[in-house]
């Protein structure tokens, strides 16, 4: 990791602050809503100066959201367990920093679709 935050990691020993000290111990997101592995994070403002709350991971993940990024993808960049990730996103939905795009449930009609296509094209061979 280079940039800001990055004489908080050893590469050999990993990182010096511990996950719950990151997230101030909390285990869940403030919105309450969980975060999926595939939900997509988008930047939608900058924090202003001296933002409450807001540490040097808030802002790394604002600025690699700056591309919509899933949030697997945010966990393994910033190399800390999604489980953290998910309490700093929400920190930053709470703030509307960040927009977040779940994934649509799957309906039954379309599991239902996929079944009889696959089944057609078991039957043609």
């Amino acid at each position: 990791m280079t940039g800001p935050g990055a004489e908080w990691l050893d590469e050999e020993a990993g990182p010096l602050v511990r996950s719950y000290a990151i997230t101030r111990g909390r285990a869940r997101p403030a919105t309450g809503e969980p975060f999926d592995m595939i939900t997509i994070i988008s930047t939608a403002a900058r924090p202003r100066s001296g933002s409450p709350g807001l540490g040097p991971e808030h802002l790394d993940i604002l600025e690699m959201c700056l591309r919509p990024q899933p949030v697997a993808e945010v966990a393994a960049r910033l190399g800390l367990p999604l489980v953290v990730v998910r309490v700093l996103l929400g920190d930053l939905l709470h703030h509307r920093l960040i927009t977040a795009v779940r994934p649509r449930p799957e309906s039954a009609l379309s599991k239902e679709h996929l079944l009889r296509e696959v089944l057609n094209g078991l039957q043609a061979l």
